[in-house]
């Protein structure tokens, strides 16, 4: 998806996520839709044959819109009652469209929400609470309990996640043997990266094209116990700004080195995956998240394979990222219908082979089960990869993002890279700024 191949690159990052991306100086009007929010969830129930029309919208390329339009057909076939009303655009116009509606009390009944922005409009009170539907209307009892909790919020369900990911390093292994390197350790470590990816630069090559700031950050964090955010989103969850140094030092020295592309070179890259070195042959491989991978794979045209994350603690620092959620807004008429459809999304198996996990591997294991068979090599190697490290992952914390924060950290990343800024100047700057936003938020 558009947004989060910006991961390649900290300055992609800002037009993603995750993964993800862009700002949203548009803070919707809470005052405007708490009242909505308040209804109880049979409130607005209709019964199974009234005339609905529900309205849905999501971000994303044409791929996405196509599929996700016959799974609405194929809903719309069973539920001759239910009318779907597609609202979708681009992921930066997505967001500019959505704060005036919220604003003004008519977002759609169901949105594609963000890891960034569920909190914003869970908060504000313009998501409904999900809680009293699960397994009523959603079934989600095959669903694992810490990816179904990133949707939550003070204990509110104000999302079900559509599919998970997992950070990987996705690489050219014949491009790895030509750098003197048989294959990527299986427990490697951010030492033996360092190795690596000099000799990368040793057999002309780079080894990646770098790491979103914000996302990588918080991963390295989480290795140590810690995280970017505290768990109300009220502050930065870390005090020692030599964990700043350590991880923005590492990636500006590997600039300098001339083992990662320049920071010229990687603004140039504006999220086309055809212009990533790995595809041309020029790079090793990619940091990114598993449902990235399967496009990488058709742009390569060459074996690929996934790495996990380097450690040391790989096990804390990973997480399975929902990729995105549904949501059910506060004000929608017709919640218990737009539940109904989600619950379809979640748990239909004819429509999920049309989904083909490009929303991230299905979060139901029953329908991860039946996919099995349905998937191309690339898609099966995913579907493996996530299984494998589910295991090893631990809690996601509260999706705090802030773009504001993302913003400045992704813009000192930039200044670092360039050399304008010494990582421990960039830690403090960062500290006071980033504190100061999310003070007043």
């Amino acid at each position: 998806m558009k947004k989060r191949f910006a991961l390649l690159a900290v300055p992609m990052l800002l037009s993603m996520l995750a993964g993800c991306g862009g700002s949203n100086n548009n803070t919707p009007d809470s005052a405007a839709t708490s009242a909505a929010g308040s209804q109880p969830a049979t409130a607005t129930a209709a019964s199974s044959s009234d005339p609905v029309t529900l309205r849905i919208a999501w971000w994303g390329g044409d791929t996405r819109h196509s599929y996700t339009q016959q799974v609405i057909d194929m809903y719309e076939a069973q539920n001759p009652n239910v009318k779907i009303e597609p609202e979708y655009a681009s992921f930066d116009d997505y967001w500019k469209k959505l704060a005036p509606q919220a604003a003004a009390n008519r977002l759609p009944d169901i949105v594609q929400m963000d890891v960034s922005y569920i909190n914003q409009y869970g908060s504000n009170g313009q998501l409904e609470d999900m809680t009293p539907y699960l397994n009523k209307t959603v079934q989600v009892g095959d669903v694992n309990e810490n990816v179904l909790g990133t949707g939550k919020i003070d204990g509110k369900q104000y999302g079900i996640p559509l599919g998970v990911n997992v950070l990987g390093f996705h690489y050219d292994p014949a491009l790895l043997k030509k750098a003197g390197v048989d294959s990527v350790p299986e427990n490697w470590t951010w030492d033996q990266y360092k190795e690596i990816a000099m000799k990368a630069k040793a057999a002309g090559l780079y080894m990646d094209s770098s790491m979103a700031a914000d996302i990588f950050f918080n991963y390295y964090l989480r290795t140590k116990g810690l995280s970017l955010y505290n768990t109300d989103g009220s502050a930065l969850g870390y005090d020692d700004d030599a964990l700043f140094s350590d991880f923005f030092g590492m990636l500006s020295d590997l600039i300098a080195k001339g083992a990662v592309p320049s920071q010229d070179k990687l603004s140039q890259n504006k999220g086309v995956i055809e212009e990533a070195d790995v595809v041309k042959g020029t790079g090793i491989g990619i940091w990114q998240w598993s449902n990235q991978y399967v496009a990488l794979q058709i742009a390569v045209n060459r074996p690929m394979e996934l790495a996990q994350m380097p450690g040391p603690d790989m096990e804390k620092g990973l997480y399975m990222q929902p990729s995105m959620y549904w949501s059910v807004t506060a004000n929608s008429k017709n919640k218990e219908e737009a539940a109904k459809f989600i619950d379809f999304w979640t748990n239909n198996v004819e429509a999920n082979k049309l989904i083909k996990g490009e929303r991230g591997v299905p979060i139901s294991s029953k329908i991860k089960e039946s996919l099995a068979t349905e998937l191309t090599e690339p898609g099966q190697q995913v579907f493996k990869f996530v299984a494998d490290m589910e295991p090893k992952t631990s809690p996601m914390s509260p999706p705090v993002g802030s773009p504001e924060v993302v913003a400045l950290l992704t813009d000192l990343a930039e200044q670092m890279n360039f050399g304008q800024i010494t990582p421990d100047a960039a830690a403090v700057q960062f500290r006071k700024e980033a504190s100061e936003i999310l003070a007043n938020r």
